[in-house]
Parts: structure tokens; C-alpha cells; sequence
């Protein structure tokens, strides 16, 4: 067969080939700019020293943290051309601040300086340095643990170190280790003061352990504190914040844990016999590591900073978001005033609630809250036939937004009665929801029911069904009954779940899963109501970062004094963001007298605590006056003249949706002070101790250069014109009983 073709010449070939190249590379110009390959990213600014034998120093643009030969992770500010630090390695030892207890000893390591390895670190951060270093065990016989150390810094984030660590069973036989140590520290005051006792400090201490304990504090010689996190502890309070912080006139330190989810573990602190102050991250683990196996921490952190408790949180929410928190943005609601009807207490009804409803009006109150007791069990969360009979409960709502007031109704989600104990009077009873469902219950490690507060059972949060059950609840209250949001109180955390039914990988599954209820509680009311306000309350103690990024509202949560009004609503907005809402609660509380062991009467009138710090204004004043046991909260005259006087300045300064500055430090700045920017305005909040009256100068700090006028914006008082200069405060002589509320406008 003759083959059909073209003959090929030399010159045809030539062109052939060219038009091929020709299109080759027209389709390369072609290809889309996402397919070439990505430039490499710019270098870490961190700078990391090896030295032989040690140490390793990571020096970032404000810090510098060295792994010392010991192994003891030294953290020292960087300001001003000066190096202060609070740590005071202890003199000789070679116990470095990462060990494990096995068989009740402890056992340090000492690194390998020549095996580390420096590399570069991207991620969820941004870019950084990343440090690793394998150790041996100290002892001269040792034990077959080998343990190998990471640490991280970001130059984002400069002033923390962030510290993971992995013991790894490099034997032939299981090992038990019953707890790891991290971020051991040993802090000294002396350090930046030589005349300062070594304990002479302030602490911020992230524990919820006990109602209305300080968690701003002097150090004592006897201070001491367990600081248990995660897990609940003795009385269903636990959760918190995992970071305890320590800070000076000059130079501040803080430790923690950086994991989005809570650990079970504690931060103790304490003053030792030689006034020092010792502080460190203990995990229990109580468990063998077969050969082979490793055993993996948490990331844990060592800070440095100037300012008092302020930065660390804030720091330590900044890594935490980048890490994959998400704090929601407030409803324009959550600003405004609400009042409570617990001043009724508990058993109120809705004569009661809607009979204050003029005075709302009055006093331009745009929330109204049906708080404790209006239920009839916990956990089935239907209305008491007694004080809330048919549907009046969802005619009181409709009554309240017809006077152009938003209704919020009170609950404790996970908390059921399961027919065992009691709360105050009122006795528990078998609730229909453990009826039908026993097998969502929490049980401990002997099989019976977990108690939880208020010693009631609890659901666990990581059954799918019982997280569908708390929406179907949401929407009950919020669309069914017309409510606007929910105040969520007596909010802890929930204990450890051994419940063989739940199928769970660890006990602690449970603990970790707490957030997502609360997650549903407030995204489906959210998705209901855009507008609508879901405030979380634990009650007298420091949040949890399980549920903290699932909410509008925070909450000072039954401050003892006006004191305590004040440090948590900076600490919220510290975790929260500048402009959160925060709820000052009731203003009774910021004054409070014991009545007996356990009881407090409360007559509080300090509403400058909530508003001079950009809090959120509340009162529980009852009206017309119900008789002489409320007599406290009952509004006479004379306190309606003074209500209407702070909540009225509340409403045209707003200063809650203000920006809060960090320009004071708590502990030395004296007097206490706040500032807030809003409106192209500054405004100050100043504060004398309770029972001292301050007499002289008060720094003006956060102003551009110029001149301005100064009104005392509560009283009506002029204090003229002050001039501020570059890097210079303006200085302002004044005599202050109480408080003194400052607005500052250009001129």
C-alpha cells in the first residue's frame, strides 16, 4: 500500500519546529498566575544565639527568653534600653522550668545545646522562629525518657514564648508518669526593686475556686492558691481562665496555656519560705507510656510586658483568636440599660415585672429580665404554675415589647433535677427530660449521677442530643416566647464524664464539649434575633474559655464592691476586645455588708464603678415598695433623684461602646484610673480607695498635643484648660472623695 504523507524538506522542517516552540510558549505565558510558584516568604525579624553548652537566646523586638544550661526558660522584658525580668533562676540548681513526676519523684533534664535545631515557623501566627532541643534525664541512673522541648516565637506576638514539650519511652518496659511540669517559674521582686520584699507584687489568678474571691490581688507572705483549671472543682465552680499573671511598677510576667479547648490541669502559686514566689503549669497524666510511646503537652506560654493584667489577657486572647476563636461582635443592644427583677427574688411574678414598667420608661431602661425561680425544674424548664399560670409568662414578654422594652429570660443550661437534693427551698424532683433520656446524664467514676452547681445532675454537652435538645430549648424561649435573649447564670463548667453509654475517649471529653451547647444556645438565638443579647454569668469567679467566645454580654458576676465592678470589667475588656459590652450588674452590689456567715445585704448606689470604666449600667431596684424585706433594692425617692442621674448620663455618654485604652497600672498608679476614647473626646474615670480620700495631681495620659478643656462631666464642674505635650501628660491638681469622671475635648 502507498503511503499518504508530505515530504519533508529542510526548510519546511525549520518551520515546523519554530511554530511548535511558538506555541509552546505562548501556552506557558498563558498559564494561570496561581500555578507559578509562590515566592518565598520574608524571614522571621527574630533573631536565635546557640552557644555551646547554653544558653539559647531567642531575642525578639521586645523580649528576649533564654533557655539557660539548666534548662530553666528565662523571660526578660526589653524597654528603654534596660533588660527587667521577675525570674530568679535559683542559684546552682540544675532544675530547669519543663519535668515529669514518676513514682512521686521529679525528674529534670538537661539539654542537649549541640542537637538543636533552628528553623523558621509559619502558620496560624504568622512567621517566627521555631527551637528544638532534645534532653536527657538528670538523674545518674536516669530513666528511659527521653524528652525533647519546642519552643516558638512570632514576630506578632513578641513578648510570648510559646513552650510544647513530648516525653517519649525510649526503654523496653512501660513507664508511669503521674504528672508533667511546665513553665516552672521563680519570681522576685527584688529584681527591679532592691528595696521591694521579693513577693512584693500584684497577681491576676484565672481560677473559678470560690465565690467572690479577689482574682486581682496583693501578694501576702502567705499567699497561696491552687489555681485548678478546666475540670469542675468543690462546689461546681472550676472552668476559668488558664493564666496567672504577675506584674510590678516596671516589668510584669505571666504563664498559661494557649490551647482553644479547656485542659484539666492547675497553675498553682504560692509564696515559699523564702519569699519567693513560685508558680508553674501542673498536668496530671496518670498514665504508662509503652515503649515507644510519647506523652504530648499543651502549648503552654511565659510572657513579659509592661502594665498590669491587661496585657497578658489581652495577648493571650489575641493568640487564642488567631488560633481559631471567633469573639462575636455585640448586638447594638447589649449596650443598653437593663433592669432585673431579682430584686423581687424568687418569686416574683408578672404584676411585679410589668409594675415597674413606668419607671423604666422614666429612667430610659431598654431591658427587663425574669431572673431566678420562674420555672418549674431545672432541666424541663416550664413555667411554675403558681406564679406564672397558662401563658402569662409569654403575655408578660408581648406586655414588655409593647412598651417598647426587650424582654430576657434566666436559665442554667446543663444543670437537670434527677429527683436527688435540693437549692435553698425549693427541693428537687425527677425532670421529665431525665425520665426519657437517663442516658444523657453524666456519671462519675462509681457510675452515679456527676453532681454539678447548685448540686443538681447534669447532661453532658458532648451527646449530640442533648446539644439538639438546648436548641430546641433557645427556640422555645426565643421564638416561641417572644424573649430577646437569655441571661445564662450559675455558668462554671461540668465535671468529667465516665458514662459508658456516651462512648467518649476520655473522661475529659466532656469537659471539652461544654462550649458547643453554648455555642447552639447562642447562634440559634442570634439567628432569630440579630438584636437579641445572650449574657453568660459565673457567678463571683473569672470566666471559662469554653464558652467565652459564645456570647453578646459579659457579666462582673455578683462583684463584691464596687472594687471588683471595676478589674473585671477591664479584665473583659482585655479578653473581649476594647469595645465589649460589659454588664456591671446590678449597681446594688457595688456595695455590699455581711448579714450573718453566708448572707449579704445589698444597697449599692456606686454607678461611676460601671460607667467610668465603659461598663454596661444595671439596676434591680423594686417598685412600688413591696414592704420592709425589700427594703434595701426598694427605690425611695431619694434614690429615684440619683437613679435617674447616672442612668441618664449612661445614656448620652455611651462610653460602653467607647474604646478602651490601656494607659493605667493597677497596683501603682494611684489614684486608680481609666480613660476611654470616643467621639473624638477623652474621658477618665479616677478612683480613691475606699475610705482614703486622695488630694493631688492626676496624669491626663493618652492626649495628642494641644490644648483642651476639662469638665468633670458627673458634677458639672469646669476644671479649664490644660495643655498636653509631645510625650509629656497634662497634670491635673484635684481633691477626689470617691470618684471623679473626667471629659476632656479639644479646643
Amino acid at each position: 500500500m502507498k503511503r499518504v504523507g508530505w515530504s519533508a524538506s529542510p526548510v519546511s522542517i525549520f518551520f515546523f519546529v519554530l511554530a511548535i516552540l511558538f506555541a509552546g510558549a505562548l501556552a506557558s505565558c498563558s498559564k494561570p498566575a496561581q500555578q507559578a510558584k509562590p515566592a518565598p516568604s520574608h524571614p522571621s525579624e527574630i533573631n536565635v544565639e546557640v552557644r555551646d553548652g547554653g544558653p539559647i537566646v531567642v531575642t525578639t523586638k521586645t523580649a528576649e527568653f533564654q533557655i539557660l544550661p539548666s534548662g530553666f526558660l528565662q523571660a526578660t522584658l526589653l524597654k528603654d534600653g534596660k533588660h527587667l525580668t521577675l525570674d530568679e533562676p535559683p542559684v546552682g540548681s540544675t532544675g530547669g522550668s519543663d519535668s515529669i513526676l514518676i513514682a512521686g519523684k521529679e525528674y529534670d533534664f538537661i539539654p542537649e545545646f549541640n542537637q538543636a535545631k533552628v528553623q523558621e515557623a509559619s502558620g496560624k501566627l504568622g512567621r517566627g522562629k521555631r527551637v528544638e532541643i532534645t534532653a536527657r534525664p538528670l538523674a545518674a541512673a536516669g530513666v528511659p525518657i527521653e524528652r525533647t522541648l519546642v519552643l516558638e516565637a512570632y514576630d506578632d506576638f513578641p513578648g510570648i514564648a510559646l513552650v510544647s514539650t513530648a516525653y517519649k519511652n525510649v526503654g523496653t518496659s512501660e513507664v508511669q508518669i503521674e504528672k508533667v511540669l511546665m513553665q516552672e517559674r521563680r519570681l522576685n521582686a527584688k529584681q527591679g526593686d532592691a528595696n521591694a520584699q521579693p513577693y512584693d507584687m500584684w497577681s491576676f489568678q484565672g481560677s473559678s475556686y470560690n465565690w467572690g474571691e479577689n482574682d486581682v490581688q496583693k501578694l501576702t507572705r502567705t499567699s497561696s492558691q491552687p489555681n485548678v483549671m478546666g475540670e469542675q472543682v468543690k462546689g461546681g465552680y472550676g472552668g476559668g481562665i488558664p493564666v496567672v499573671a504577675f506584674w510590678t511598677a516596671s516589668v510584669g510576667e505571666a504563664i498559661g496555656h494557649v490551647e482553644t479547648l479547656p485542659w484539666t490541669l492547675s497553675i498553682p502559686v504560692k509564696v515559699e519560705k523564702d519569699a519567693r514566689v513560685e508558680a508553674q503549669l501542673e498536668i496530671p497524666v496518670n498514665s504508662s507510656l509503652k515503649p515507644n510511646e510519647s506523652y504530648s503537652t499543651p502549648r503552654s506560654f511565659v510572657a513579659v510586658y509592661s502594665g498590669d493584667f491587661y496585657e497578658p489577657l489581652r495577648m493571650w486572647s489575641s493568640v487564642l483568636q488567631k488560633e481559631g476563636w471567633n469573639i462575636p461582635k455585640p448586638s447594638s443592644e447589649a449596650y443598653n440599660v437593663a433592669w432585673c427583677g431579682w430584686g423581687y427574688e424568687f418569686n416574683v411574678t408578672p404584676k411585679e415585672m410589668l409594675g415597674t414598667v413606668p419607671k423604666l420608661k422614666e429612667m430610659g431602661i431598654k431591658w427587663a429580665t425574669l431572673d431566678d425561680r420562674w420555672f418549674d425544674t431545672y432541666g424541663d424548664w416550664n413555667p411554675r404554675t403558681d406564679t406564672f399560670p397558662g401563658d402569662s409568662i409569654k403575655q408578660m414578654a408581648d406586655d414588655f415589647h409593647k412598651q417598647g422594652i426587650y424582654a430576657q429570660l434566666w436559665w442554667l443550661p446543663l444543670g437537670v433535677e434527677d429527683g436527688q437534693g435540693k437549692y435553698e427551698s425549693h427541693k428537687y424532683k425527677l425532670s421529665e427530660v431525665v425520665k426519657q433520656h437517663p442516658d444523657w446524664l453524666i456519671l462519675d467514676k462509681n457510675g452515679k449521677h456527676a453532681r454539678m452547681v447548685r448540686d443538681l445532675g447534669a447532661l453532658c454537652p458532648a451527646v449530640p442530643e442533648v446539644q439538639s435538645y438546648y436548641k430546641q430549648l433557645t427556640e422555645k424561649f426565643i421564638r416561641d416566647w417572644g424573649f430577646d435573649g437569655s441571661k445564662l447564670d450559675n455558668i462554671y463548667t461540668v465535671p468529667a464524664c465516665y458514662n459508658p453509654a456516651h462512648h467518649h475517649k476520655s473522661p475529659q471529653d466532656s469537659v471539652k464539649a461544654m462550649g458547643d451547647v453554648y455555642k447552639v444556645i447562642f447562634e440559634t438565638t442570634r439567628a432569630i434575633k440579630p438584636e437579641s443579647v445572650t449574657q453568660s454569668c459565673p457567678c463571683g469567679t473569672p470566666p471559662s474559655l469554653a464558652w467565652l467566645p459564645f456570647m453578646d454580654q459579659a457579666v462582673t458576676a455578683d462583684p463584691v464592691g464596687g472594687v471588683q465592678v471595676r478589674r473585671r470589667i477591664k479584665m473583659y475588656k482585655a479578653l473581649l476586645g476594647p469595645e465589649a459590652a460589659v454588664y456591671g450588674d446590678h449597681v446594688e452590689l457595688s456595695e455590699m455588708t455581711r448579714t450573718g456567715a453566708d448572707g449579704w445585704s445589698e444597697h449599692g448606689w456606686d454607678f461611676a464603678s460601671t460607667i467610668g470604666p465603659g461598663g454596661v449600667v444595671g439596676t434591680k431596684f423594686v417598685w412600688p415598695d413591696p414592704g420592709p424585706k425589700y427594703k434595701p433594692v426598694a427605690l425611695t425617692p431619694q434614690k429615684e433623684e440619683h437613679w435617674k442621674k447616672w442612668i441618664g448620663l449612661y445614656n448620652q455618654k455611651m462610653l460602653s461602646k467607647g474604646e478602651f485604652l490601656d494607659l493605667y497600672t493597677y497596683g501603682y498608679d494611684v489614684p486608680e484610673g481609666y480613660a476611654i476614647a470616643k467621639d473624638s473626646r477623652m474621658y477618665y474615670a479616677f478612683f480613691a480607695e475606699p475610705g482614703k480620700p486622695f488630694s493631688g495631681e492626676v496624669e491626663l495620659r493618652g492626649l495628642k498635643p494641644g490644648s483642651y478643656e476639662v469638665v468633670d462631666y458627673a458634677d458639672g464642674k469646669s476644671y479649664g484648660t490644660v495643655q498636653a505635650e509631645q510625650g509629656k501628660a497634662p497634670r491635673l491638681k484635684t481633691d477626689i472623695k470617691d470618684h471623679l469622671l473626667l471629659e476632656v475635648s479639644g479646643k
